[in-house]
């Protein structure tokens, strides 16, 4: 199926607003409300068009960003990343809000849309660029994505062992733009695709239920 991908994909190419000035003999301006620190998570878990709706759905998430991650490569075109000669792996960079969604949350939806025991791709796509890897940033995310992976393995569901790489956080690059919210942009190539590739099937299949 890559090729239906890359065939698809070829046929596609904040700003700060000014502060008023305060006048003179005005009062100062209101204190700002705090506002929490945001997070990053970055996940590989193959097509990276079909990992974008799960959290783009979720509360508390602000963005999530196609892109390449895992590799040394400097930013790559999805060309180069198709090639798997770049040591990436196509992935999603999410921007969250801790307050309001936890990065266990976060790891529990990504577990629960891609196949953990298959190594080497996922799904119809092949190559290590569709491989499945948690990129952690910190300790905390490593230890988060350790404690997920472990508990999954002692429910016993899977039938297989889990090779989902949990590897430290080097670099993610932003793939193009016809690339962002493609499901968005082409839902009918995009459901094609994804129908085509057997990937919500092969989820029931694992989870027992719909991916989130």
């Amino acid at each position: 199926m890559k090729w239906i991908r890359v065939l698809m994909a070829a046929t596609l190419a904040w700003t700060w607003s000014a502060c008023p000035a305060v006048g003179a003999g005005a009062p100062p301006p209101a204190a700002p409300a705090t506002t929490p620190a945001l997070m990053r998570a970055t996940f590989a878990g193959g097509c990276f068009w079909c990992m974008e709706p799960p959290f783009e759905s979720l509360p508390g998430v602000r963005s999530v960003t196609s892109g390449f991650s895992g590799g040394p490569e400097k930013n790559p075109t999805y060309a180069q990343v198709s090639s798997g000669l770049t040591g990436h792996a196509e992935s999603v960079d999410i921007v969250f809000d801790p307050s309001v969604v936890s990065y266990e949350r976060l790891l529990d939806v990504y577990w629960h849309n891609i196949d953990p025991t298959q190594k080497g791709g996922q799904f119809c796509d092949h190559g290590t660029q569709y491989r499945s890897a948690i990129f952690y940033r910190n300790a905390q995310q490593k230890a988060a994505a350790e404690r997920s992976r472990d508990a999954i393995l002692r429910s016993k569901r899977l039938k297989g062992s889990i090779v989902t790489e949990i590897v430290p956080f080097r670099a993610f690059y932003s793939a193009e733009e016809y690339h962002q919210d493609y499901y968005k942009k082409n839902p009918d190539d995009y459901m094609a695709y994804r129908r085509g590739c057997g990937r919500d099937n092969r989820l029931r299949e694992i989870w027992g239920t719909s991916p989130h």
